[in-house]
């Protein structure tokens, strides 16, 4: 399998179906015209820039048309595309550009102020920009170019390297996840089989395109379907929903909390949605009711990391039966492994833990769809993949029918006065509040115990709590021990490109400054 043959197929079939759909731009391609630019990319980037087999490609941009034509342009000639995080300041950006060594580097005209920092800063024999505010380069070389089949396609597929997606970084720097075309093929099928997926499907991207959401598009694409890109905002979803008669769409519990809190959600049409999956943790259940409530379709979970793409699933039927109150406990779960997915719980010896719903284990995973290993760091590698198993740092706990809980990062877990806490059960009681809409729980430095319970919560429109209200309703369903002991109220959380909360930018200051107190 060529992941960049993927738009191929279609456009041997029905070369005038769309493929994608920019709705900020307003631009519209079919399969055959992607096909085509795909072609034209990668003659010109072997050809033309004198790239080879094994050379990356960086890329920094938005999510865009432009995006694909150069993800699938590098797979058909075994190019290995370096997407980079928009969102991050320019060191972090030159320490991946010096991570990987890209032979070039593609950016919109949103980054050309970026652009000539970095060229300040790092060497790469290449740089194209593309938009309206660009220098042309990169519409000028495909423009120069053939759009006949490249020679080099015949010989890649497989286990070649194609994409480096670098992690989230929600526990330290980041680190580029190496993903081959089987690999991401055999989490396509994953996705497949949990999705549904049907070639009447219109997927609505809604992640973002340097992160592994990319791949669950791709695989829509696989299928014939077309792809809407949009830069998240709920007013825009919903109307991009309506106008494009989306199916299906990949969100985080935010997201669709922003879609049902919208003033004006009951007057769109989303009578065309088929499924929602959502991921970066569990979903509380009242957030689960309201969704199946709100939206006219069945709703997914899908648990996964960058090194492994999705793993686990919480299927359609799970979430109506548990809100029918067969096993309602399992929406706090991730649910079962995926079909090309082995998962296993296991403490830090290898021992497996039993499914007895209590002892934890961190979860660890089996799958051709789990990375190659880590770019150019073999002794992360091998810390993580062992005798083929990746340990994913989750701790979770699991029950006789294989529903897997997580109760935590492994490095997130709190030690209050030797007792164990688990934010993940602390942040499942705090959303008995009606009014959260989102918290993040981490420990802090405390002199007596050794560490205390913070809460930082992010309220819904409309709402309101005190730091005692929050508290009390915690309390509720928690042990003493386990309560928050503050809490701070602010208007949103600092996320991960995934959607995960990124808690260490939360915690650091807190032991920063105890440190500077000794």
């Amino acid at each position: 399998m060529n992941i960049g043959f993927i738009p191929a197929k279609t456009a041997r079939l029905e070369p005038n179906r769309e493929a994608l759909i920019d709705v900020h731009s307003g631009r519209r391609v079919s399969f055959g015209e992607l096909d085509q630019n795909t072609c034209r990319l990668a003659n010109a980037l072997v050809d033309q820039l004198g790239l080879s087999k094994g050379d990356r490609v960086a890329v920094l941009s938005k999510n865009s048309i432009e995006y694909m034509e150069i993800y699938y342009a590098c797979a058909r000639v075994g190019l290995i595309a370096q997407p980079i995080n928009w969102r991050l300041g320019l060191d972090e950006m030159v320490r991946i550009l010096d991570d990987g060594s890209p032979s070039v580097v593609i950016s919109s005209d949103d980054y050309c102020e970026q652009i000539e920092k970095l060229k300040d800063k790092i060497d790469v024999p290449h740089w194209l920009n593309f938009g309206d505010g660009g220098d042309g380069s990169y519409e000028a070389l495909l423009k120069s170019s053939t759009a006949t089949e490249p020679l080099a396609s015949a010989d890649i597929g497989g286990d070649d390297p194609v994409l480096i997606l670098y992690t989230g970084g929600t526990t330290g720097q980041s680190k580029g996840a190496l993903h081959s075309h089987h690999s991401l093929y055999m989490g396509m099928i994953n996705q497949t089989v949990a999705e549904r997926v049907v070639p009447s499907d219109i997927y609505m991207l809604t992640g973002q395109m340097f992160h592994i959401p990319v791949a669950l598009g791709m695989n829509y694409h696989a299928h014939g379907c077309p792809m809407v890109l949009i830069n998240f905002d709920a007013r825009l979803a919903l109307e991009t929903i309506e106008r494009e008669r989306v199916s299906a769409f990949l969100g985080i519990t935010t997201m669709l909390n922003w879609m049902m809190a919208d003033a004006k959600f009951d007057e769109f049409d989303l009578s065309s949605l088929r499924n929602i999956q959502y991921g970066g943790g569990p979903m509380p259940s009242t957030v689960v009711a309201a969704a199946l409530a709100s939206f006219p379709c069945t709703i997914i979970q899908g648990y996964g990391q960058t090194e492994g793409m999705t793993m686990s699933f919480l299927s359609q039927e799970d979430h109506t039966k548990a809100l029918d109150g067969d096993h309602p406990e399992r929406l706090d779960s991730c649910g079962r492994e995926g079909f090309v997915t082995e998962m296993r719980l296991a403490d830090p010896d290898g021992n497996l833990v039993p499914r007895d719903g209590k002892t934890p284990g961190e979860i660890l995973v089996r799958s051709e769809a789990n990375m190659l290993g880590y770019w150019q760091r073999p002794d992360l590698t091998r810390e993580t993949i062992r005798d083929g198993w990746m340990w994913t740092g989750d701790i979770a706990v699991w029950d006789e029918a294989g529903y897997i809980f997580i109760v935590d990062r492994a490095k997130d877990m709190i030690i209050s006065g030797g007792e164990n806490i688990f934010c993940t059960q602390v942040e499942a009681a705090i959303h008995k509040h009606p009014g959260v809409l989102e918290s993040a729980v981490f420990g802090i430095p405390d002199d007596q115990w050794g560490e205390a319970v913070k809460a930082v919560v992010v309220m819904k429109p409309g709402y309101s709590a005190t730091e005692r209200e929050i508290i009390d309703v915690a309390a509720g369903h928690l042990a003493s021990y386990q309560k928050p002991k503050s809490v701070d109220f602010v208007d949103s959380l600092p996320k991960a490109p995934t959607g995960k909360i990124l808690k260490r930018e939360l915690r650091t200051p807190y032991w920063e400054a105890a440190r500077t107190n000794v």
